[in-house]
């Protein structure tokens, strides 16, 4: 009989407590990962033994801190395939990432009229900025429609480039069915139609299922969130290429960012990245995020890719075997990530986790940041059970005998 382990497992401190008197099962690692001991002592050791500012120290502590913090932005340059480091900026998240090309690249170099495509399936944060830059200079936002299993309509998106679109934004892979977009043929497709077109790649879900190459994606923008990759929360990275960087205003002005400041002659800014990253950055939290990279690394992401691959077949069939229950997001399994979105006939997704918590099952309910894509389909929320690295059997298991347990209590 089956039995999948995950042979990082031991590596998360928080895996071996209990909630509700149960073994925990942590299956919402979409929205948030655990994290491992060597991110934990990382950061540890940065508090406990020699904790100050960087870059501007001329003392041992801040030199050595200094050099720790710039070595994690070529860790992160390798890690997804950037030319450089001066690709990389640090960021709070994601979110603030997209925002930041919104805020700069946008300003700067759109008009009333031009166009801005998005997908169906975006989470919030690759929603909002642009519905608030279209608010502010009159830009235009279309949207590529989701097919009834998930999966993103080409057709309709290739109709929708015209001579006016000026960037397109998409996931990656969906963080509310694990949908993973055909990143390479999009960007053929785009740059075949107009090359001048900049390309927004959102991979918050991406980089943490399986490795990534921006270089060979060819795309001008990718932004992710640390706190989904086993790092900390409130750092995250923008990757840019470096004319487009080169060529964008700051987005936020303070300390760091700036060569010289002067009432009389004016402000000169610092070179890209550095001119994005204004005041004091979370420098424990980026010494956590190269932590995280150099554990990803060692433990190599096809390894992880393929054990998450092995997990989701076996969770798949399983869950589709409780009664009353639909998956939501059919797509074929090559074209899926470690995410499972369903509903119950018997009860609603808020009831649905409350019993799952009881049972020791932690699970995500709501509409996970992408309510236009609960509204095509015909939903106000879901529950959502999410895979990681150090997912294992038991915890589908659990999550099913949970599941019967719904039934069995609103049947």
């Amino acid at each position: 009989m089956t039995n999948i382990q995950s042979p990082w497992r031991s590596d998360f401190p928080a895996l071996s407590k209990t909630m509700n008197g149960k073994p925990l099962a942590f299956l919402d690692s979409a929205a948030s990962a655990q994290k491992p001991q060597c991110v934990i002592d990382a950061m540890n050791d940065v508090l406990t033994g020699g904790y100050s500012n960087i870059h501007r120290g001329l003392y041992e502590i801040s030199q050595n801190l200094t050099q720790s913090f710039e070595d994690v932005r070529k860790k992160i340059a390798q890690f997804i395939g950037a030319q450089s480091e001066k690709n990389i900026i640090f960021t709070r998240n994601a979110t603030e990432g997209i925002n930041l090309v919104a805020q700069s690249w946008g300003r700067a170099y759109l008009k009333a009229g031009d166009e801005i495509i998005i997908t169906e399936m975006e989470h919030h944060a690759n929603i909002v900025p642009w519905q608030i830059l279209a608010d502010q200079i009159g830009v235009v936002v279309k949207v590529v429609p989701v097919t009834g299993d998930g999966l993103l309509d080409l057709d309709a998106f290739q109709s929708l480039l015209s001579d006016k679109t000026k960037l397109v934004a998409f996931v990656e892979i969906s963080n509310a069915l694990g949908t993973i977009n055909p990143v390479a043929g999009i960007v053929r497709m785009v740059r075949k139609y107009n090359a001048d077109i900049k390309i927004l790649v959102d991979g918050s879900q991406g980089v943490v299922h399986r490795a990534v190459d921006v270089t060979a994606m060819d795309v001008d923008f990718y932004v992710f969130t640390g706190h989904k990759l086993y790092a900390p929360s409130g750092i995250g990275v923008l990757y840019g290429k470096y004319d487009v960087l080169d060529s964008m205003p700051p987005y936020q002005g303070g300390g760091d960012m700036i060569e010289r400041v002067s009432f009389k002659s004016g402000i000169t800014y610092r070179e890209a990245p550095y001119k994005f990253e204004a005041g004091t950055p979370a420098i424990v939290e980026v010494i956590g995020l190269g932590a995280a990279v150099d554990y990803l690394v060692d433990n190599s992401m096809d390894k992880i890719a393929a054990h998450e691959a092995r997990l989701l077949e076996y969770a798949t069939e399983a869950i589709q075997n409780v009664a009353g229950l639909t998956l939501h997001g059919t797509a074929d399994l090559t074209q899926k990530a470690g995410i499972l979105s369903f509903t119950m006939d018997n009860a609603h997704p808020s009831d649905i986790g409350m019993v799952l918590d009881q049972c020791g099952v932690a699970v995500r309910t709501g509409h996970h940041c992408a309510m236009p894509l609960m509204e095509m389909l015909g939903l106000n929320a879901t529950a959502r059970a999410s895979l990681a690295m150090y997912s294992e059997q038991s915890d589908v298991d659990a999550l099913i005998n949970g599941l019967n347990k719904v039934n069995v209590l609103f049947g």
